[in-house]
């Protein structure tokens, strides 16, 4: 079985929160970073990411992903400063900006 991720998204001021779930953290953050993610995540340039965490399995993923869902705005909050007290993005250090352009490049070619 193949493991699964969800994951908190935010932008710069905080105002706007995305929940996702992933097979590929790495993957699906570089997908957001470049602005391919989902069309939710680019019209509100939502790009840090906040939290995440793994689990055993998509399916256990994508059950956490319908309960944080549905959590009010302060409960996500306080998930996210459990692991990230000071709302920092997470990923920040994963990619250069050369990486994502060339990512995006690669992406929109292929479509």
């Amino acid at each position: 079985m193949k493991a699964g991720y969800t994951y908190i998204l935010t932008n710069k001021s905080c105002l706007t929160f995305y929940i996702g779930v992933t097979n590929n953290i790495w993957r699906r953050i570089l997908e957001h970073k470049s602005g391919l993610g989902s069309k939710f995540t680019k019209k509100y340039n939502l790009t840090y990411l906040m939290c995440f965490e793994e689990h055993s399995t998509i399916e256990d993923a994508i059950v956490r992903e319908k309960q944080l869902k549905n959590w009010h705005r302060e409960w996500k909050i306080n998930l996210i400063k459990e692991s990230n007290p000071e709302m920092l993005d997470l990923a920040a250090s994963w990619y250069t900006e050369e990486e994502i352009n060339d990512f995006k490049e690669t992406q929109n070619y292929i479509e």
